[in-house]
């Protein structure tokens, strides 16, 4: 069965403080220094004369890369009741059959509706079930790496994350920066209307759901025909955790 990796690397980087990521990368030279300082081997002793080497991770934003975020991400309290952190959530949500739905007709800062969404799914010919794993394909993971990567892309809204989660869908992702509409386009609508439920509105839909974001590679999948796995890391009380989502074409 073809696997298809759909996550970036988790690389040395500086391309924006939300994405600031520092890697210690210790080499086999010094760790031959650290096995003479530690045990007393000389690197005489040791194959090619050299020691083991190891990766520091300085400093790794729990929502860089490619990433889960978990209900506790968007607010405290979902549906009344505290949100789960991402080492709370259900192993199974995260294997499950994958449908990818075709958006790259939609611009930058377009609205993904519910009626999208039925007209996708249709196009896919994939009827929707309880724990499927739904993937928006807009095509923006060709910016990633640009500085102004999280301005592209278009998003979800919380009337069409509300018709996921009333099908059963309790993990949807984007090839995008994020599951809302990018948020400098947020920000300007809610403050010129002063209203509230217009930025972050995906996100504080208050529902008991995970996103994954900066997703790469879904051009790659076909339609429907293969599950997802998309593994979290277990971090204590975390909003997000960096995954490698993996989808496995029958």
């Amino acid at each position: 069965m073809p696997l298809i990796d759909l996550s970036t690397l988790i690389e040395h980087t500086d391309r924006s403080p939300v994405d600031h990521t520092e890697i210690d990368y210790v080499d086999h030279q010094i760790g031959a220094q650290q096995v003479a300082q530690g045990f007393g081997v000389p690197k005489a002793l040791l194959r090619d004369e050299e020691g083991w080497a190891v990766e520091n991770i300085k400093h790794l934003n729990t929502h860089s890369c490619t990433h889960v975020d978990a209900p506790y991400h968007y607010n405290s309290t979902i549906a009344g009741k505290p949100a789960q952190t991402i080492d709370e959530l259900p192993l199974e949500w995260f294997f499950s059959d994958g449908v990818k739905l075709d958006m790259t007709h939609k611009g930058d800062g377009d609205a993904v509706k519910p009626e999208d969404l039925e007209a996708a799914l249709e196009i896919a010919g994939h009827p929707l079930k309880p724990l499927d794993i739904v993937l928006i394909h807009c095509g923006c993971d060709r910016y990633y790496g640009d500085r102004d990567y999280m301005t592209h892309g278009c998003g979800a809204t919380a009337a069409s994350t509300k018709w996921l989660y009333d099908q059963g869908v309790r993990v949807m992702g984007i090839d995008a920066w994020g599951w809302d509409r990018p948020l400098h386009l947020q920000a300007k609508d809610a403050i010129e209307k002063n209203e509230a439920g217009i930025f972050w509105e995906a996100h504080q839909a208050d529902l008991a759901y995970s996103q994954i974001e900066r997703l790469v590679n879904l051009a790659q999948l076909p339609a429907t025909g293969f599950k997802v796995a998309c593994f979290p890391l277990k971090i204590k009380g975390a909003s997000a955790a960096p995954a490698r989502v993996v989808a496995i074409v029958d």
